[in-house]
């Protein structure tokens, strides 16, 4: 990464992936250690600039995935979130000194609304607490990052004493949140623009957009902070983040990269690996990306209209303004079948972005196979499933063992189901009014548990009457939302897998005692 600097006329713009703090945040979003490492090393060597890897004092396995991120990080920053709390501070310290650069993020409510009735402070009192815990920070480590949580709903004249008192602290980043996503980006642009021209030390730090999608603005709203001086962008991928999210890298990124004529910008991200990115953090949040996503979703590059394929066919430029190979989409690949070996299919995946480890290989491996025997054409699409797949139900306590579903019409559907339940076999027959509805009741009475079931979804990983079938299960137990998905050739299998892996994610314990007021 370059250095920052700090004159606003630098045409760089520095990416702060929040995908692993805010994305997470997302009900029902949660990462297993495994999956935030990987998603965090896919953002390492993508470009990423800063890497905002948690809320170290939230939960023990917080701190554990930051700390641990920045060890393996080679050239992104690595930020860890603090509340305005000497304790948090001093924890995100401690997680984020094992990274070669490291930053503490710290932030406080600026808004008359969230002063009132959330922090119960006055404004005197606020920039007290910013300036001793901007302080504490910049005595920890060079690198502090301090936001202004709710700013777009804040005066003016107290926000712009805020800065200056966060800056004259050491702040070396100034992040201005439009944290419930209610600012247009004129307005936004004027925020950012009267900030940098009216504190007096605003040359002092870089200013940075963090804006969510609850009026589908976010990325309008940060490229208006960018043409106003704004040289940092705070985005996740797929867009990830509480309510309707956050800033999508992808489409960020992409606009500047397409738009230079009026985004005159560069940012330091390798967009080949955006495609990549997008699938990785889909699979591991297990958050579907709807079909007409800007950039990475599946018909962003699909002309199904007879004007547009005849245009298409005669130039691809009449429709498209960027190649589906810059974001790094490639056609689907026929590339394997059950005579393939192994080094063939380790060579496959490494084309794919993977690097297993021996025994996340073998596994990967028998399960192609087994795929091999059932599907007549596996595809690239098939691989990236049946990975993802692996790698988000390893940590599983409860897994499926057998099951038989039958069904007639209008008549009963039974499942008799075996499970594995922390390494002991349960076996049960359970009736259902349709054979999905069976298999559910099967696994909540061998289980135990009856969760409410938010959302249930099944859709292709490929064409063809053999395509393997991508179950997304959402589940609520207990205040918590945890989803699961997986993809398997038998469209029942993968429903109670899915189940399954949604349930085992509600057995992992969070720890969310620090989660109640977040930046952003």
């Amino acid at each position: 990464m370059s250095e920052q600097n700090h004159n606003t006329n630098t045409d760089q713009v520095f990416i702060f992936d929040t995908t692993l703090r805010d994305g997470e945040q997302s009900p029902g979003a949660t990462m297993t250690f495994e999956e935030k490492l990987q998603v965090a090393e896919l953002l390492d060597d993508m470009g990423v600039d800063i890497i905002e890897a948690g809320f170290p004092i939230a939960s023990n396995g917080d701190f554990e995935a930051v700390a641990e991120i920045s060890r393996r990080s080679k050239n992104s920053v690595i930020a860890g979130l603090a509340r305005a709390i000497p304790a948090d501070i001093d924890r995100a310290a401690e997680a984020v000194r094992f990274a070669n650069r490291g930053r503490i993020h710290t932030f406080v409510s600026t808004s008359p609304i969230h002063l009132a009735h959330q922090m119960r402070k006055t404004q005197d009192e606020v920039l007290e607490i910013v300036t001793k815990t901007v302080t504490q920070a910049r005595n920890l480590i060079d690198d502090v990052e301090w936001s202004g949580m709710d700013a777009t709903r804040t005066p003016m004249d107290f926000l712009g004493k805020c800065v200056e008192a966060a800056i004259n602290a050491g702040a070396t980043t100034i992040n201005i949140p439009d944290t419930v996503g209610y600012s247009v980006p004129e307005e936004y642009y004027n925020m950012i623009k009267t900030l940098i021209e009216t504190v007096p030390n605003s040359d002092k730090a870089i200013f940075s957009t963090h804006c969510h999608n609850d009026l589908g603005l976010a990325v309008a709203n940060s490229l208006a902070g960018v043409q106003a001086g704004a040289r940092q962008v705070e985005c996740t991928i797929n867009g990830l983040g509480e309510r309707a999210g956050n800033a999508a890298l992808e489409e960020i990124v992409m606009a500047i990269k397409t738009r230079g004529d009026t985004l005159p910008y560069h940012t330091e991200i390798d967009s080949t690996h955006l495609a990549r990115a997008s699938k990785i953090v889909a699979a591991a949040s297990n958050f579907n990306v709807q079909f007409n996503k800007a950039i990475v979703g599946k018909n962003a590059f699909a002309h199904e209209s007879g004007i547009h394929q005849d245009g298409m066919l005669k130039n691809a430029e009449t429709y498209e303004i960027m190649t589906p190979e810059s974001v790094g989409i490639k056609a689907t690949s026929l590339v394997m079948g059950k005579h393939s070996g192994r080094h063939a299919f380790k060579e496959k995946l490494k084309e794919l972005g993977y690097e297993l480890g021996d025994n996340a290989f073998q596994e990967a491996f028998q399960r192609f196979k087994e795929l091999a025997d059932r599907k007549k054409h596996v595809y690239d699409e098939d691989l990236v499933a049946l990975v993802d797949d692996e790698m988000g139900s390893v940590e599983d306590k409860i897994k499926l063992v057998s099951m038989s579903v039958s069904t007639s019409t209008g008549g009963a559907h039974q499942c008799d189901m075996v499970l594995s339940i922390e390494g002991e076999q349960k076996s049960v027959s359970v009736t259902g009014t349709g054979s999905v509805d069976a298999i559910f009741n099967a696994i909540k009475e061998a289980v135990g548990a009856d969760p409410h079931l938010v959302l249930y979804g099944v859709d292709a990983v490929t064409g063809g009457t053999d395509a393997q079938a991508n179950a997304h299960v959402r589940l609520e137990m207990d205040g918590k939302i945890a989803s699961g998905r997986t993809a398997e050739p038998d469209t029942l299998v993968a429903s109670a897998r899915a189940y399954l892996n949604a349930y085992n994610r509600l057995l992992v314990e969070r720890g969310a005692s620090a989660q109640g007021a977040m930046a952003g």
